[in-house]
């Protein structure tokens, strides 16, 4: 898998993405793993609380497990200008009960699989496609990512659903709540909010439409 995934990173890492991600590189050289679609998913999503100067970097950790996943992945590695999770104050959306499904799901229950469930959740609590909020350079690659490490949640998305609409389908479901009134996706008037295909051009969009 890892060979697999060598070209893409390489090519995102020195690709336009990368000047929308200060730090982004410099995660990466610094990285163990560099292969790894986990340690890419890391940076993104780091990267993108950086510049977006986000007072939690990844939400859901505490410092000694932020700092446990930085040794980890990128040892050597220093944040500037003391960038270090902080608590944010608190936040009427899905990130508790979506990092609940994604620890449901996840293949291994071990620290790597908590840590990138926080970055999931988090990344998805934002407003882009979730591939781009969390810096990865294609939907395909976060797919790829999810069925490695939910492979039982990521086989529910039979009709390749929207990422982001999908995990508001499945706490729908798991809260007993109804959102759609049509009998199947194809009859559906919103079909493609759920469907249609994911452009790097787009921006401001709804956690539950993306």
């Amino acid at each position: 898998m890892q060979a697999e995934l060598v070209p893409a990173i390489r090519e995102h890492r020195k690709g336009a993405t990368q000047a929308a991600l200060p730090g982004y590189a410099e995660l990466m050289r610094a990285s163990r793993f560099p292969a790894d679609l986990r340690t890419a998913a890391f940076a993104g999503v780091i990267t993108q609380a950086l510049a977006a100067r986000r007072g939690t970097l990844i939400r859901g950790m505490t410092e000694r497990s932020f700092q446990a996943l930085m040794r980890s992945c990128f040892p050597g590695y220093r944040l500037q200008n003391g960038w270090l999770p902080r608590p944010d104050g608190p936040a009427a959306d899905e990130f508790d009960d979506l990092l609940d499904l994604l620890l449901d799901h996840r293949t291994h229950a071990c620290e790597a699989t908590t840590w990138l469930s926080c970055a999931i959740a988090s990344a998805a609590m934002h407003d882009n496609h979730l591939w781009q909020d969390m810096g990865l350079p294609s939907r395909s690659l976060l797919s790829q990512l999810l069925r490695d490490n939910y492979p039982t949640l990521a086989a529910r998305n039979t009709g390749d659903m929207k990422w982001k609409k999908f995990f508001y389908r499945q706490l729908c479901e798991r809260a007993g709540v109804m959102i759609c009134k049509s009998p199947n996706c194809a009859e559906c008037c919103d079909y493609e909010l759920c469907f249609s295909p994911e452009s790097p051009a787009t921006r401001r969009i709804d956690v539950r439409g993306s």
